[in-house]
């Protein structure tokens, strides 16, 4: 008698951990929903450094101390820079063209537009520009910054200071808004 109630001891037992086993599967979906609504994100990582490749040719680096991913967000989502980021454009030649640093960054997947703040730098290195500025918007897609806070452009000609600036990825083509200092033009450009 004592070594049946043993056995059914046993037997139950085994059939409570076989059911615990098969009990926690859980999708991603699940585990994704989850997360989101625990405000969590689905990845991290420390001290990344990524290498953009298009056609075998880098195109890009991008180095950051903490990542944080929250592609599991349904409405928005984004990926989160809370210690600054660094991204390096390669051109063609294969030499660093355009540097941009930051305290903090925000990038959404759905628009392709980073949020930029703290610190921001931007620097063109062939054509000697940089712009300095506390907040950037980055539209990736159409590769175009945009700030409407306080600015400083330096060329080789001169220092532009200023709130609000517009440009293009390589700093070439700009247009700031509500400006102080000396700019040396061109009369044809006038």
């Amino acid at each position: 008698m004592l070594k049946k109630a043993r056995h059914t001891y046993n037997n139950i037992a085994t059939i409570c951990l076989v059911a615990m086993f098969f009990s926690c599967t859980n999708s991603k979906k699940e585990v994704r929903d989850f997360l989101a609504d625990k405000n969590l994100p689905v990845g991290s990582a420390i001290d990344i450094y990524h290498v953009h490749k298009d056609s075998g040719r880098v195109t890009s680096k991008t180095k950051a101390p903490v990542f944080y991913d929250f592609s599991n967000r349904k409405e928005h989502p984004y990926k989160e820079f809370p210690k600054g980021i660094e991204i390096i454009t390669i051109d063609k030649t294969g030499t660093d063209s355009t540097t941009i640093s930051g305290n903090y960054a925000l990038t959404y997947d759905k628009t392709k537009v980073s949020e930029i703040r703290g610190n921001v730098v931007i620097t063109n290195h062939s054509k000697q520009t940089k712009l300095e500025t506390n907040q950037l918007f980055w539209d990736q897609e159409e590769h175009y910054f945009f700030t409407e806070d306080g600015f400083r452009f330096t060329t080789p000609e001169s220092v532009i200071n200023g709130y609000g600036f517009e440009s293009n990825e390589g700093l070439t083509k700009w247009m700031a808004k509500d400006i102080t200092g000396d700019i040396e033009t061109i009369q044809k450009d006038i």
